[in-house]
């Protein structure tokens, strides 16, 4: 198996995913990524992410793991703050409302995000955390 590329991380991963629309940055390391726009708890001020998603109807996806750390990214934190948020995908920014999945939710939607990144399962093995699964809905 392949390494994975690095090559593209953080903010050079916006920076060139928002330049292309995605031609560099969506397909990474056979999964597809997104941009996260979040408003800063703290700060209030726009922070951008990239992050794995998988699709479930009309949901984006994404996986809070922060790679099976013991707290949550803060991204995520920011979302339970500030929920109406957007995403790029593609070249497309859309509107979202984020929610973390309910415990029922998760068990429906985890093989979805396992399928995309498959180790999501050792970094819930790793950790005492639930790891939360967040909804995106289009607005």
């Amino acid at each position: 198996m392949p390494m994975p590329d690095y090559s593209l991380f953080g903010d050079e991963h916006v920076r060139q995913y928002e330049a292309t629309g995605g031609k560099i940055g969506h397909d990474w390391n056979n999964t597809s990524c997104l941009v996260l726009h979040t408003i800063g708890r703290k700060s209030g001020e726009t922070k951008k992410f990239p992050l794995i998603y998988g699709r479930e109807g009309n949901n984006y996806l994404i996986v809070a793991s922060k790679g099976g750390a013991p707290d949550h990214p803060g991204w995520y934190k920011n979302l339970l703050a500030h929920p109406d948020v957007k995403i790029q995908v593609w070249d497309k920014v859309i509107p979202v409302r984020a929610r973390t999945a309910t415990a029922e939710e998760k068990k429906r939607v985890w093989p979805i995000m396992t399928a995309q990144w498959p180790d999501y399962d050792n970094y819930q093995a790793g950790t005492k955390r639930d790891i939360p699964v967040v909804m995106l809905t289009p607005r």
